[in-house]
C-alpha cells in the first residue's frame, strides 16, 4: 500500500482521499467527452451531458464504492444520455433557421475524411454507436460494457458487429468519386 496525502496508509478497497478522487475524475474529461459527444451527435449537447456527467459525480462522490471509478462515469453517462435520449424523444425541439456564423476551429489533416466518418457515426442507432465508441474509442472489455449499459455480453456483441458492419458500409459508399477526362 502507498501512503496517502494525509500521511497515512488508504485501505485497499476505501476510496481515495477527496484531492485524488477530484484529480481522477479530472483525468477522465477528455474520455467522457469524447463519449458525451457520441451519445447525443452534437458538441453543444455533448458538453452539457459531460457537466451533468461530472456534476453527479462529484455530488454522488458518497455512493461510490471505490472500485472502477472510469467505469462508474461511464455507467453514469450512459444512464444520463438514455435519460435526455427519452426527453428529447418526448419534447422535440426546434431548430434555429438561421445560421449564426459560429463555426469551431478545426486543424485536421483531411476535412472531408473526418465529416465523411462523422456523418456515418451519426447515422448509427444510439445503442450501437454507444457501444462502438466504448469498446473502439474507450477500449473498454465486452463485459465492462455490458455491465454498464446493464445489458448482455452477446447483446453487446451484436451491437458492436453491427455498427461495424453499417459504418464500414457507410465509408466505402461514400468514397466513389467521378473523375472525367479533360477534353
Amino acid at each position: 500500500m502507498s501512503p496517502s496525502r494525509n500521511g497515512g496508509n488508504e485501505d485497499a478497497g476505501a476510496p481515495p482521499a477527496s484531492d485524488r478522487f477530484e484529480e481522477d475524475v479530472l483525468a477522465l474529461l477528455p474520455a467522457l467527452r469524447r463519449y458525451a459527444r457520441s451519445l447525443v451527435r452534437s458538441d453543444p449537447d455533448g458538453e452539457d451531458l459531460l457537466q451533468d456527467c461530472v456534476e453527479k459525480v462529484l455530488s454522488r462522490r458518497a455512493q461510490w464504492r471505490g472500485v472502477n471509478l472510469r467505469a462508474w462515469a461511464f455507467t453514469i453517462m450512459t444512464n444520463l444520455g438514455r435519460n435526455r435520449h427519452r426527453y428529447v424523444a418526448m419534447h422535440p425541439q426546434v431548430a434555429l433557421d438561421e445560421d449564426l456564423g459560429l463555426e469551431a476551429e478545426t486543424h485536421e489533416s483531411d476535412p472531408l475524411e473526418r465529416s465523411r466518418l462523422e456523418r456515418a457515426l451519426n447515422g448509427l442507432s444510439t445503442e450501437n454507436r454507444s457501444v462502438l465508441m466504448l469498446v473502439v474509442i474507450e477500449g473498454y472489455r465486452y463485459q465492462d460494457v455490458a455491465e454498464m449499459m446493464a445489458i448482455p455480453i452477446g447483446t453487446v456483441m451484436s451491437r458492436l458487429s453491427r455498427a461495424r458492419r453499417q459504418l464500414a458500409e457507410a465509408m466505402k459508399d461514400d468514397n466513389v468519386i467521378s473523375m472525367r477526362r479533360p477534353k
